[in-house]
């Protein structure tokens, strides 16, 4: 068969790279891609948000499947372009991909339906926001409605934290256009954890779990970014976690997205935390996370075309989806400055040295080629993944791969995965 995939970070590589392991691949394309997919895959100069040259494309070049990473795409709609064209195309309509278009959608539809979550207000007019927020408690929780890169939410430990993140969203525009409506949410307090899943618009299959690092420094310090590092699994989801979020948090998303005329097929990502009172839904996302991918994909047993094909065609339950019995950890080696400016084009040296390493795998995210050398090209440079029987041996595997990997301001976490509750 052959593959489109559309999208250019860490995630995108590594969807690239379990395909690859498929004996059903003949040949992956990869629209926009970077220099590192270019390895793995052929490279075709078309955006993510340009629909209708990727319609073109698929069905000049005669593509069986097209799987879309980003969310941007997804949100905007280009599976609905894709079906309309007989394209067959993994991942949600926009009207299901909502979830993660429109975090006022996603709390009310958990409103409605009775799914635990953070209790919450949302405005579209900031004098009222202000007001709302002079009378509430804090810690608080901001959020744009919209994407916003992973970058949209903002804890604020007074009220004067809080006006000035409420002008920054909706008057400053920090995030564009994301920020018209905005969700003050109650502060929750507990470890947090991703659980994505397989989902057939019937059946939904969660994969295994993960936890994600998202400040920018050690200790959970500094600015939020899209994500630093991972691990998995999760030290605290059990087995008894798990049959409980089944029941009350996944089953109960797909049932109410159906009741309201969203069948969702593709990747729902439930953002997870535990506390006091039991689990939370923190935020949906409707496609695969980034770095999560880079530690989950590598503890997939079952060959994921395989399982997109299900998923495409309703079938999901007929899959016996099975993962391997060890742990993954992804560091990710950013450019200095990031989130906020930094520096591209600095060449990036150790790659093949690190390739060598066992069980280590890497992933590019903003890298480019010059004069025949890999250079950086992103905040989130790379994302070295080491994968061990525990998660302890994982960590150690992916920090030998980090020490290998070099480049001028490189910034990364000493801590993914450390942190223990």
């Amino acid at each position: 068969m052959k593959i489109l995939v559309v999208g250019s970070g860490g995630r995108e590589h590594a969807i690239i790279w379990k395909l690859k392991q498929s004996p059903r691949v003949e040949k992956i394309y990869c629209a926009p891609g970077n220099a590192g997919i270019g390895m793995d895959a052929e490279l075709v100069d078309i955006g993510a948000m340009e629909f209708d040259k990727l319609v073109e494309f698929a069905k000049k070049n005669e593509i069986d499947l097209t799987v879309v990473g980003m969310d941007d795409p997804l949100v905007g709609g280009i599976v609905d372009k894709f079906e309309q064209a007989g394209l067959r195309v993994f991942g949600p309509r926009a009207n299901a991909a909502i979830i993660e278009g429109s975090k006022a959608f996603s709390k009310e539809l958990m409103k409605k339906y009775n799914i635990p979550t953070a209790a919450y207000s949302t405005f579209d007019n900031f004098d009222e926001a202000v007001e709302y927020v002079k009378k509430g408690d804090f810690p608080v929780v901001l959020k744009a409605d919209g994407l916003a890169l992973g970058k949209g939410v903002l804890i604020c430990e007074n009220e004067e934290s809080a006006l000035e993140g409420l002008k920054e969203i909706m008057v400053d525009k920090k995030f564009g256009d994301s920020g018209n409506k905005v969700v003050i949410e109650e502060f929750l307090e507990g470890p947090e954890m991703s659980v994505l899943s397989f989902c057939d618009g019937k059946t939904i299959v969660p994969m295994v779990s993960a936890q994600d690092h998202k400040r920018a420094n050690d200790n959970d310090e500094g600015l939020n970014t899209g994500g630093m590092g991972t691990f998995s699994p999760s030290r605290v989801y059990t087995d008894e976690l798990a049959k409980d979020c089944f029941e009350k948090i996944y089953k109960p998303t797909v049932d109410a997205l159906n009741k309201e005329g969203r069948t969702f097929k593709g990747i729902i990502f439930f953002g997870l935390m535990l506390t006091k009172k039991g689990m939370r839904v923190i935020e949906y996302n409707c496609r695969f996370g980034d770095p999560e991918t880079q530690v989950v994909l590598p503890r997939l047993k079952t060959d994921l075309l395989d399982i997109f094909e299900a998923c495409v065609d309703g079938t999901l339950d007929k899959i016996n989806v099975e993962w391997e019995e060890n742990a993954a950890a992804c560091v990710v080696l950013a450019s200095g400055g990031y989130p906020v400016s930094y520096k591209k084009g600095y060449e990036i040296t150790g790659l093949d040295e690190a390739k060598k390493l066992e069980n280590t795998y890497i992933f590019h995210a903003g890298t480019a080629k010059k004069d025949g050398k890999f250079v950086t090209n992103g905040g989130r440079v790379l994302g070295i993944t080491g994968v061990g029987k525990t998660l302890d041996e994982a960590i150690k595997t992916a920090y030998e791969g980090v020490k290998s990997v070099d480049f001028k301001d490189k910034h990364f976490r000493t801590d993914i995965g450390i942190k223990k509750y």
